[in-house]
């Protein structure tokens, strides 16, 4: 293998198994175990990689209400508002987006009563001028990741 694409196929290799040995890694792309760990070290220094963590189905551990919170909210306190909503550790996700609305994020609740206690906290926030909720019917679709284009050549 060429090292041109060794990051992106070292990456790829991860998605597919985030607790492959360096051995199994180096085996697969045809490098030395020492390649194999100074690229995934370099990788996390610069930041690409920012860990390995397991993906959990909250479904089975009791959290199987997902709600889509849409916000919008005063100019200024965008950054005090998302970082409330980061900080909570239901919410999974947090952006600040363009559109109609100015911060999205997604949540993971216990029941709907769950839910309804977190949005009536955050929307005593006077900053908060209007806020729309989704709940989740079915996740067609979460917690993917996609592999790297690689130039195969």
């Amino acid at each position: 293998m060429t090292y041109e694409n060794l990051d992106a196929n070292l990456v790829n290799e991860l998605l597919d198994d985030g607790r492959a040995s360096l051995r199994s890694l180096a085996d697969e792309l045809d490098v030395s175990v020492t390649t194999v760990s100074n690229h995934l070290k370099d990788l996390e220094s610069e930041g690409v990689i920012e860990g390995y963590t397991p993906v959990v189905d909250y479904d089975q551990v009791g959290y199987d209400v997902t709600a889509i919170i849409q916000l919008k909210v005063e100019g200024g306190a965008l950054p005090d508002i998302t970082d409330q909503f980061r900080d909570h550790k239901q919410m999974i996700s947090v952006y600040e987006v363009t559109g109609d609305y100015d911060v999205v994020a997604v949540g993971k609740f216990t029941d709907t009563d769950d839910m309804n206690d977190l949005i009536k906290e955050l929307l005593a926030d006077a900053d908060i001028k209007e806020s729309n909720t989704s709940v989740v019917l079915n996740a067609a679709a979460e917690n993917e990741q996609f592999t790297l284009d690689v130039d195969d050549e």
